[in-house]
């Protein structure tokens, strides 16, 4: 049995956009979560929901530790 993660590299969405929320925002991880899916789609695959929601909520997290150590930082 594999894991709900390791299924269509999740993990590897998951930490696109933790990279992605860290380094510049959110915003940019759900622009390429998009971008990603679609060009899934585009080759004859098709949407994967869950891949674009890994994308996002990694972004969310990596976000959140940006602003957690700018805050830190700011202190």
């Amino acid at each position: 049995m594999s894991c709900w993660l390791c299924e269509s590299n999740r993990w590897k969405h998951l930490v696109g956009g933790f990279v992605l929320g860290v380094l510049l925002t959110v915003l940019c991880a759900l622009g390429c979560a998009g971008g990603m899916e679609y060009k899934d789609k585009a080759w004859g695959g098709s949407w994967d929901w869950a891949d674009f929601c890994c994308t996002v909520v990694g972004g969310v997290i990596g976000q959140a530790l940006q602003i957690l150590i700018i805050w830190l930082c700011v202190r």
